[in-house]
């Protein structure tokens, strides 16, 4: 993938509210790319180092894991972030993940937005 999908990725990550979080796999699909959550967490990643800000954070596996969380620097920051959005986080999952998941296909399909 290139710099124009990671781009992409960034601005609908930064679409998603406060108090809310994505997968990876749900982002893809979003951007019809299926089968390139992974390429997802490589921008997620790569998001650091953007001068606008990109809520990394938000992001997380299917099951609701903070499967990212080792690239944020300290331990427990993710975790806090969400924490800090009212997002309750156990054992670095996501509780009630169903009720705090944002899916773009459904949320962004009435206005195309991205």
């Amino acid at each position: 993938m290139d710099e124009d999908f990671f781009q992409r990725v960034y601005e609908l990550v930064r679409l998603i509210p406060r108090g809310r979080v994505s997968t990876y796999g749900a982002i893809a699909s979003y951007l019809g790319s299926n089968r390139s959550a992974r390429v997802v967490g490589w921008a997620m990643n790569a998001s650091f180092s953007k001068d606008e800000y990109v809520p990394a954070h938000r992001i997380v596996n299917r099951k609701g894991l903070l499967s990212g969380k080792q690239h944020f620097g300290t331990a427990g920051l993710m975790a806090q972030l969400l924490k800090n959005e009212g997002v309750e986080v156990k054992d670095d999952r996501v509780l009630d993940f169903k009720a705090c998941f944002w899916d773009p296909n459904k949320e962004l399909q009435a206005n195309g937005s991205v």
